[in-house]
């Protein structure tokens, strides 16, 4: 999509954001598009799933109002870290920016984040899509830097996921917990996922990217592109959530734990993780190569998974294993 094309979109958002009707000429005149144009934005919109009110003889109104990302007021809030923000309207994976960033030497302050409002070709782990419509969630990518090389990410993913059950519990009483390696649930239902990508050798920089993708305010459709249970944050909290706040909280603080990590690895968060895991002391299934059954009893100072099984305690890491609970 052209630079002109956004532009129009954008305010064609502001002008439904109103809460009133707005007929297809208005809008054409407004915007200096043709009719067609304004009705294929719109199509475009819904597509990515925001919900649009089209009635005849009146026009088009959105179902409720919208509070676009805004890289000045994120700016605004942050406080204390001067890392820059990059707010995108529609992109194909704000994870895939970043790294393309990265390799063109773009970007090289730790913090740095990329924020959008649609993604077409979302990811989650293990190269599943993750559902992305318009407006409706967080999809979050921030730069990080670690000299010691690749091995020293081993529990990242589940300090980024201790950073955000803090930060709902903090900002929005959101009792959350995080579900080994790399999702935060809440009331038994998916939230948020992270995925943490890195580039680098075993011994030497490791530049790592750390995506974060949480349901804010889904829209009805969500139901037939989901599946499995999941909740957004506006249903949990009980309250509209500000997404330019959010953000701003979230790259805060995740610099914050990550400074302490950086210097000290996984072992000053293993007792923090096991206030929040999911699993604590529950059945589990760990689903690979083999299927593997037993207690859940924490997580070692490398975040491998202690599992308690008929041969004993055994350390699991990612890779290629999926967490199920137990019966």
């Amino acid at each position: 999509m052209s630079r002109g094309s956004l532009v129009t979109q954008r305010q064609l958002l502001s002008a439904l954001s109103s809460g009133s009707f707005h007929s297809g000429q208005v809008l054409a005149e407004m915007l200096g598009v043709s009719r067609t144009a304004v009705a294929n934005h719109i199509k475009q919109l819904q597509q990515l799933g925001l919900d649009i009110y089209k009635v005849k003889g009146r026009g088009y109104c959105l179902v409720e109002q919208l509070d676009l990302l805004d890289a000045a007021r994120i700016s605004q809030l942050r406080k204390a870290t001067g890392a820059d923000t990059l707010v995108q309207h529609i992109t194909d994976s704000t994870n895939t920016q970043l790294m393309q960033k990265i390799q063109d030497g773009l970007v090289t302050e730790p913090g740095y984040t990329i924020v959008a409002e649609a993604q077409t070709a979302g990811r989650g782990r293990r190269g599943r899509n993750w559902y992305s419509p318009f407006a409706a969630s967080l999809y979050f990518s921030m730069y990080w830097r670690l000299e010691q090389g690749i091995q020293a990410a081993m529990g990242l993913s589940l300090v980024v996921g201790i950073v955000i059950a803090r930060l709902l519990k903090q900002q929005y009483q959101v009792d959350a917990r995080v579900k080994w390696p790399n999702d935060v649930y809440v009331d038994g239902k998916k939230l948020c996922g992270i995925l943490v990508e890195l580039a680098g050798q075993a011994h030497a920089g490791c530049d790592v990217i750390i995506g974060i993708g949480m349901n804010i305010r889904l829209p009805q459709q969500a139901l037939h592109s989901i599946d499995q249970q999941y909740i957004d944050l506006t249903g949990a909290a009980e309250k509209v959530i500000d997404r330019n706040q959010l953000v701003a909280l979230l790259q805060q603080q995740l610099i914050t734990l990550l400074a302490d990590f950086t210097q000290q690895g996984f072992t000053g968060f293993v007792d923090e993780f096991d206030q929040y895991n999911q699993y604590r002391n529950k059945a589990i299934r760990l689903i690979g190569k083999e299927e593997i059954t037993g207690i859940c009893i924490g997580v070692d100072k490398q975040g491998a998974l202690l599992v308690k099984t008929a041969a004993g305690v055994q350390a699991y890491f990612g890779g290629e294993l999926s967490l199920r609970a137990g019966e």
